[in-house]
């Protein structure tokens, strides 16, 4: 069953990281997709540029609006995702514990739709 591990943080808690400690929270994010690879699990996974890269589009009253920017002001934000493919819940809940956005942030496991 396909899941999404959908890493949401706050970006200004990466911004406030020493040069050290980005490296070795790579290094971890490096090694859980490693270990997703080795175990036959990993379908893909992306980071995602900054927030303020993001462009927002929304359909009001017939006219598309076109906006900079997230849809709404929120302490933390989609960073990134890992996209997996494993037997079930549990074992997806297992993969995003070892995610370090669980510590200063959130991993939300999300169930996909195969269409």
């Amino acid at each position: 069953m396909l899941y999404m591990l959908l890493i949401h943080a706050g970006e200004e808690a990466y911004a406030e990281k020493t040069e050290e400690e980005m490296g070795a929270m790579v290094a971890e994010y490096e090694q859980v997709a490693a270990d997703l690879e080795g175990a036959g699990a990993m379908v893909s996974s992306h980071r995602l540029r900054p927030v303020e890269t993001a462009t927002t589009l929304r359909e009001r009253d017939g006219e598309m609006l076109v906006t900079d920017g997230p849809f709404a002001e929120t302490k933390e934000q989609l960073g990134g995702y890992y996209l997996i493919d494993v037997d079930d819940l549990d074992a997806a809940i297992a993969w995003g514990r070892r995610l370090p956005a669980v510590r200063s942030g959130s991993v939300e496991v999300r169930p996909v739709w195969e269409m």
